[in-house]
């Protein structure tokens, strides 16, 4: 699926020399789409700024900052949550890297390494990045103190004490033992 924002980035006509400043502002059309295609009300003051350099070899490195502010529905009350993030993103894109085949595998030891596309679309690492750092489940100041229990008619809510896994084993060994 093609990024709503898209800045392309081809390493082999970058400089080997230097780092390339990179720097992402989407207007309000863009991040009107990008909020549609994340699930989420709105999106405010979204930014990644940094540099992709090159690495050892023939790989490059992104060093960036992500920012934004996402407002979202809570889970529980369906308030308005704002919610600020600002998270450090780092990328090692390697032309050795190789993905890994079959339908399980090992996670790397490094989690930033990728394999190095002929070009590196900025847009698409935003989009990535803010998915994966939006909150799943947030919850707005209002839904702390909510009692959120529910039975059937008729019956009598669980106690905190029978929910503990290990309390009917606790009340059994008493019994063994004579205490009651």
């Amino acid at each position: 699926m093609k990024p709503v924002l898209s800045h392309l980035l081809r390493p082999a006509d970058l400089s080997r020399r230097k780092a390339t400043h990179v720097r992402l502002v989407p207007d309000a059309g863009q991040l009107e789409a990008l909020a549609d295609r994340l699930g989420v009300d709105a999106l405010r003051k979204v930014r990644l700024e940094g540099e992709l350099r090159p690495g050892p070899g023939q790989d490059w490195v992104l060093d960036a900052a992500l920012g934004a502010t996402v407002v979202q529905p809570c889970r529980v009350t369906t308030d308005s949550v704002t919610t600020r993030i600002e998270e450090p993103l780092r990328r090692r894109y390697s032309p050795d890297y190789e993905v890994p085949a079959g339908d399980e595998a090992e996670m790397p030891e490094d989690d930033s390494l990728e394999p190095l596309p002929a070009i590196i679309d900025m847009g698409e690492v935003l989009e990535e990045a803010l998915a994966l750092s939006i909150p799943a489940f947030p919850r707005a100041s209002s839904a702390e103190g909510l009692d959120l229990s529910a039975t059937p008619p008729g019956a009598k809510p669980i106690e905190d004490d029978k929910i503990r896994p290990f309390a009917a084993l606790a009340a059994l060994k008493d019994r063994l033992q004579g205490k009651e």
